[in-house]
């Protein structure tokens, strides 16, 4: 029995120690370089979607929770879009689609972005695809604009 414990606190230690990409499957992913992004998207010919979140954020939390976390862990979803997710106000480092390093609060500051949340669509060259989701909107909708923008996306990155 007492080996069987130590066993499972090491299973449980080494959870806690994955890379945030691992532990990222019950969530979304934050973005750390959107370079490599890119490429992964354009292979797939697939958007980038983009949640603009703050930590003290109730409605980035629910949107997270109810609408992208589910789609993010959606099989389906993976061959429609790629998810990240930037903190407005974090300094964590960031590789911009041009290659070049940022953070996170400056990339969201040179797209415009200063309310949250707010859910931007990239092609592969890092332009928007479609107009912002500012806001949580009409809950009831919500869905429908996160896929319109989705479908947008995904006919400028597949030119059509």
């Amino acid at each position: 029995m007492l080996r069987q414990l130590a066993l499972w606190g090491l299973i449980l230690a080494w959870g806690l120690s994955l890379p945030g990409a691992a532990r990222a499957a019950g969530g979304l992913i934050h973005a750390k370089n959107f370079q490599a992004d890119a490429r992964i998207a354009a292979k797939r010919q697939v958007p980038i979607m983009v949640l603009f979140s703050s930590p003290s954020c109730p409605y980035c939390e629910r949107v997270k929770d109810e609408y992208l976390v589910p789609m993010h862990l959606d099989p389906s979803y993976r061959s429609r879009v790629i998810f990240r997710e930037v903190e407005i106000g974090s300094n964590a480092p960031l590789t911009g689609f041009d290659g070049v390093p940022t953070t996170e609060a400056a990339f969201a500051a040179a797209h415009k972005v200063f309310m949250v949340p707010t859910v931007m669509v990239f092609d592969t060259q890092g332009r928007a695809t479609s107009d912002a989701i500012v806001g949580l909107l009409i809950p009831d909708f919500y869905f429908g604009y996160l896929e319109a923008a989705i479908d947008e996306g995904r006919r400028k990155v597949r030119g059509k």
